[in-house]
């Protein structure tokens, strides 16, 4: 598995996204660099209708379709459930119908490790961005020991850009925080330092300033930490 992710690279790599088929790209681009054989970003609406990129074959991507796994795959019931990344083995999979899932998914080629990154928004925006391998528990636990963080934030960055090019799938109200807002509470969220912010996102310390007092002031926070939880309270970050 990778030794060093560039996350500032990432992050610009995703900013230049304005496709669903680009930031595909960008996704197998990203499992490559991680030495990781699957990622996914995997959006069910209320429809039922499925949208986001992933690295899975084409046939396992079909079938699941076909087949409507969706409804019973205890990957999106767990994680619909939580607001915490989670772990697969953590799961519930000792149901006949859960095993036989789990079966058809390890035939085509998914692997027996998962993370599954939730991700909400406002009016009840509900999306998983997950990565995949096959391998020991301990060598997963120290991958995830080692990229957890990060892989939250590419999570964030993958949504917000797929919101931005599919407007027909926005929640139907405005966020009341700005893309890059957004972006710097995550960060600040996760425990970076302001420098480490502003390395990652590129920027200067001054304009992230900017970012984060007009983010304060949008959400009625008194200072940082409380504009923090206000922003995950609401839905606005996901950590």
């Amino acid at each position: 598995m990778a030794t060093k992710l560039d996350l500032s690279q990432i992050l610009q790599d995703l900013e230049n996204t304005s496709t669903l088929d680009e930031l595909s790209v960008v996704a197998f681009r990203l499992r490559d660099h991680l030495k990781i054989e699957h990622l996914t970003y995997h959006w069910v609406d209320g429809a039922g209708d499925q949208y986001g990129c992933t690295t899975y074959s084409d046939a396992w991507d079909a079938r699941y379709r076909e087949k409507n796994y969706h409804r019973i795959d205890p990957v999106i019931l767990g994680c619909f459930q939580r607001f915490h990344p989670v772990d697969w083995k953590s799961l519930d999979w000792t149901g006949k119908v859960s095993k036989a899932f789990l079966q058809d998914a390890l035939d085509h080629g998914v692997g027996n490790q998962g993370y599954s990154i939730p991700i909400r928004g406002p009016n009840g925006q509900f999306a998983l961005f997950t990565v995949n391998h096959s391998c020991d528990d301990k060598t997963w636990q120290n991958f995830i020991a080692d990229y957890g963080r990060e892989l939250i934030l590419v999570a964030h960055f993958i949504n917000r850009k797929a919101l931005e090019f599919e407007t027909d799938r926005q929640p139907e109200s405005t966020r009341s925080l700005s893309p890059r807002e957004i972006d710097a509470m995550t960060l600040l969220a996760l425990g970076y330092s302001r420098a480490q912010v502003a390395h990652s996102l590129s920027i200067s310390e001054h304009t992230l300033r900017v970012y984060i007092e007009s983010a304060r002031a949008k959400l009625g926070a008194q200072n940082t930490t409380h504009a923090i939880a206000t922003a995950l309270s609401r839905g606005l970050i996901v950590v």
